[in-house]
């Protein structure tokens, strides 16, 4: 105690409290460097002023998708939680407990069901704030859902997908969900329906080489990071300078891996006119 402590009458101290500011009030866009009020950033769909589309996860993802936001959530099936017992640092069973907390989704992975420009669509959404997007038993069982839904449904397929890779601690169990959700989308092409991907940052490893390029369309949204090994370790690998902007969405596109990079603000117009043209539905106004 200090000796101006000792001095001041009792309820004085109370008058000059400081005041905690919330950790999350300003936000620095990665871009610019700008600094970007917090609640300014939903009116903007969560892109900042110098064009940086922040990531986002399913309920924001869903409501700036569908019509009026409105949709249906469609349940997926549970997995075994821990099959290989897996343990590093923490517990397996502790990293998913975390994601959860942090989330409030049980798995990557959230289906919706609703309207865009009145086509009525599946939508499949990959959230990368749980656990990094990683590709895992529930991931695939997630995509397998919302493809047999499609089908039983005659429903086209979009999923917006943002993953690291594969889900490690489920070792070759996860890398087992590339083949079979393969095998989903092409369930998709035998019902002759579509499947659009659009590719959000980031979108590497086992996704890449599996249901994220096998798209009817591909789309992406401006500076997604769309790869399978990231830049960092291909220049470690060939002892190389990558060129500017290597494996950005702008990039690809230029390359014809990407059909065409969309601003958030225009995909669900987007989506609409690709929908009414491959379900030869006229799009709602």
């Amino acid at each position: 105690m200090n000796w101006l402590s000792k001095l001041a009458p009792p309820g004085v101290k109370n008058i000059f409290t400081k005041k905690d500011t919330p950790d999350n009030l300003w936000i620095k866009c990665p871009k610019s460097g700008e600094m970007v009020f917090s609640a300014d950033l939903p009116s903007m769909l969560h892109v900042t002023p110098a064009g940086h589309h922040m990531r986002i996860g399913p309920e924001l993802r869903f409501q700036y998708t569908f019509d009026d936001g409105e949709y249906t959530a469609v349940p997926i099936p549970a997995v075994a939680l821990d099959p290989l017992k897996f343990r590093d640092d923490k517990k397996y069973t502790d990293r998913l407990k975390a994601a959860r907390t942090k989330t409030g989704d049980d798995d990557v992975m959230s289906i919706g069901v609703g309207n865009i420009h009145g086509n009525q669509t599946v939508v499949l959404v990959q959230n990368f704030a749980f656990m990094g997007g990683s590709l895992g038993m529930a991931a695939g069982e997630g995509f397998i859902t919302a493809a047999n839904y499609a089908v039983d449904h005659n429903l086209p397929l979009i999923i917006f997908t943002a993953a690291g890779g594969a889900r490690m601690q489920e070792g070759a169990l996860s890398l087992m969900q590339m083949p079979r959700t393969t095998i989903a989308v092409q369930a998709l092409r035998d019902a002759s329906l579509p499947y659009i991907v659009v590719l959000c940052d980031p979108t590497t490893g086992g996704v890449t080489a599996s249901y994220a390029m096998l798209g009817d369309i591909h789309l992406a949204e401006p500076g997604a990071l769309i790869c399978f090994a990231g830049p960092r370790v291909i220049e470690e690998t060939i002892r190389e300078k990558l060129p500017q902007g290597f494996q950005r969405a702008e990039f690809l596109e230029e390359k014809g891996m990407v059909d065409r990079v969309v601003a958030r603000k225009d995909m669900r117009e987007t989506l609409a006119n690709i929908l009414s043209v491959l379900m030869k539905t006229q799009t709602a106004a």
